[in-house]
């Protein structure tokens, strides 16, 4: 088992105080999340969610007419992990600044889409998000429906697949299901675990901070295409979403899974919102059973703590490198855990 020894802020990446200077640079001032993965062409590819320019209020998201972006994405090829992650471009609108990569749908009732996990199989750049309707009390939202966008020119341009939707909406399982987990289909949000065996595998969680993890796979040539999805049922695979099983128990928010080598354990980095916490987690298997969590940082060090996304270029190593997020001042920072 992995024990924490020592968590090091390493510096800020995004904002003007950064390492990437992303408001003269790149047009923006304030973001959240910086999920990262790579890109099969030799770079890591970093989505942020809801994105603000110099006029940003300075406390949390928003306002929306401080030149807002649902989402922006850049990319990164440093390798010195300790001396930051710097940004090599940022997928760019006509005047040069960050611009939104993935659009709002203009036919739904929607909020703002925002990332949720992104991975390279079969040389394509996939990237899930959620289509948010309305946030709620805090650590709640309510989404229309998770779903995945792709790209085959390295993420400079994306593409949303009308067959890979997953509602959150409508069916007689949803209200079953909502009986035994909290925040509805519990695919809204996911990360990607990697390749085993020729699937994809993923875990999932409903929208909001507060239900447990689920695990699916898929063939990585039909990552587009729900029917081929199979899910943990806890005895085997179906092809219900509702009949999985939870494999990490509640509450799972900002979830990050990859296989750390060095440890032959797989890692799972997310925030415990009732421990105010980013927890680490560790299994043998991605079935379970998996550990309780060890405390990776607290809100009483950071406040308002979330994220923990975890760097893929350092699954090998004695250590966990992952982006996250405070609220205040609404800014991504780069953290390095040593494990022993």
């Amino acid at each position: 088992m992995a024990r924490v020894q020592g968590v090091t802020r390493i510096g800020r990446i995004t904002g003007e105080d950064s390492c990437n200077a992303t408001s003269s640079r790149f047009g923006f001032t304030a973001t959240d999340l910086g999920i990262m993965w790579d890109d099969g062409r030799g770079g890591v590819l970093i989505a942020f969610g809801d994105t603000y320019g110099a006029e940003w209020g300075g406390n949390g998201a928003g306002p929306k007419h401080a030149d807002w972006r649902c989402n922006v994405l850049a990319r990164s090829t440093s390798e010195d992990l300790d001396t930051g992650l710097e940004f090599d471009w940022v997928v760019q609108r006509e005047d040069g600044a960050a611009g939104q990569f993935l659009p709002r749908d203009p036919k739904a009732r929607e909020n703002t889409i925002i990332p949720t996990a992104g991975i390279c199989a079969g040389g394509r750049n996939y990237l899930h998000y959620m289509s948010v309707r309305r946030w709620g009390v805090p650590g709640v939202w309510h989404t229309n429906y998770g779903a995945l966008a792709y790209s085959d020119d390295g993420g400079r341009t994306w593409t949303k697949s009308d067959a890979a939707i997953w509602p959150n909406r409508g069916q007689r399982a949803l209200r079953r299901f909502r009986r035994r987990d909290q925040g509805g289909h519990p695919f809204q949000l996911i990360a990607f675990a990697g390749v085993l065996d020729g699937y994809v595998h993923l875990l999932g969680t409903p929208s909001g901070r507060f239900g447990s993890g689920h695990l699916a796979r898929a063939p990585e040539g039909d990552l587009l295409d729900p029917a081929g999805y199979e899910y943990w049922t806890g005895s085997g695979w179906g092809t219900d979403p509702f009949a999985a099983a939870p494999v990490l128990s509640a509450p799972v928010a900002e979830l990050s899974v990859q296989y750390n080598s060095h440890f032959g354990r797989w890692f799972a980095v997310h925030l415990d919102e009732h421990r105010a916490a980013i927890v680490l987690r560790t299994a043998e298997e991605l079935t379970g059973p998996w550990s309780k969590g060890e405390v990776l940082t607290t809100g009483s060090e950071y406040p308002a703590l979330y994220g923990g996304f975890q760097h893929p270029w350092a699954a090998d190593r004695p250590a966990i490198y992952c982006t996250m997020t405070q609220w205040r001042p609404y800014n991504v920072d780069l953290f390095r855990a040593d494990l022993a």
